[in-house]
């Protein structure tokens, strides 16, 4: 599991995160919702070692991530991220893309690479798209492959950064879909989203951030449906 024991992350004088306490179990959804500027997608960014912490701990499967010693590469391949923009290499095709990691960092042979990559694009449907360049695809198809890119390394968890923020409103479904599929087999998720009805759909917990902290968290029908604080009323207010 995840577990996060007040966490603090500064930028500078700026503290972003101010003592954040969170267990994320194996198999869970968590959404979390919140403002811009919040701490939401910090918090992701600090879970997988990519930002450094000012206080606190952070566990995955009991191992330190900011500990001296641990290994990040090694760790990283247990927690994938996927972020707002897709960042693929534009000279490769899409089947090279998702085997360019698998090769690289788990020193996998061409064909093994392949095979992985080719089930995992299929996986998010984009069996039909393996010899077509990145800037041939749609966006939604684009975050997909960021999505085959991250699962080709057989992660246990998953962090996503707001996926579907940058797309257009007509291809938001596609990638929410497949989102959906990996939460019903059984995915471990942390999803940073403004989506909120997918969030009280497919979560079996919600977290409201505000201001670096989390105010409010538990079951979707109860945070979305039923809040009680008021900085959770209010942010639910202005956005449904």
């Amino acid at each position: 599991m995840i577990e996060l024991k007040d966490v603090r992350k500064s930028f500078g004088s700026l503290e972003v995160l101010k003592g954040v306490s969170l267990t994320v179990q194996k198999g869970e959804v968590l959404s979390v919702i919140g403002g811009s500027g919040s701490g939401k997608s910090t918090m992701l960014m600090c879970i997988n070692g990519l930002e450094p912490i000012q206080g606190g701990q952070i566990l995955v499967d009991g191992i330190d991530v900011h500990a001296r010693g641990t290994d990040l590469n090694k760790l990283r391949q247990k927690i994938g991220i996927v972020f707002q923009q897709w960042n693929a290499f534009p000279h490769l095709t899409v089947l090279e893309n998702v085997m360019l990691a698998p090769r690289k960092v788990l020193g996998k042979s061409k064909r093994e690479a392949e095979e992985i990559a080719v089930k995992q694009l299929t996986h998010v449907g984009l069996g039909e798209k393996l010899k077509v360049y990145p800037s041939k695809l749609s966006g939604g198809q684009q975050q997909r492959m960021a999505i085959a890119r991250a699962l080709a390394m057989s992660p246990d968890y998953m962090l996503f950064d707001e996926v579907t923020s940058a797309l257009d409103p007509q291809l938001v479904g596609e990638v929410l879909d497949t989102l959906k599929m990996l939460s019903e087999e059984g995915m471990t998720m942390i999803l940073v989203t403004h989506e909120i009805r997918f969030a009280r759909d497919v979560s079996d917990r919600v977290a409201f951030f505000h201001k670096g902290l989390i105010h409010e968290i538990g079951a979707p029908e109860q945070v979305i449906g039923n809040p009680q604080k008021p900085e959770t009323i209010d942010f639910l207010k202005s956005v449904l």
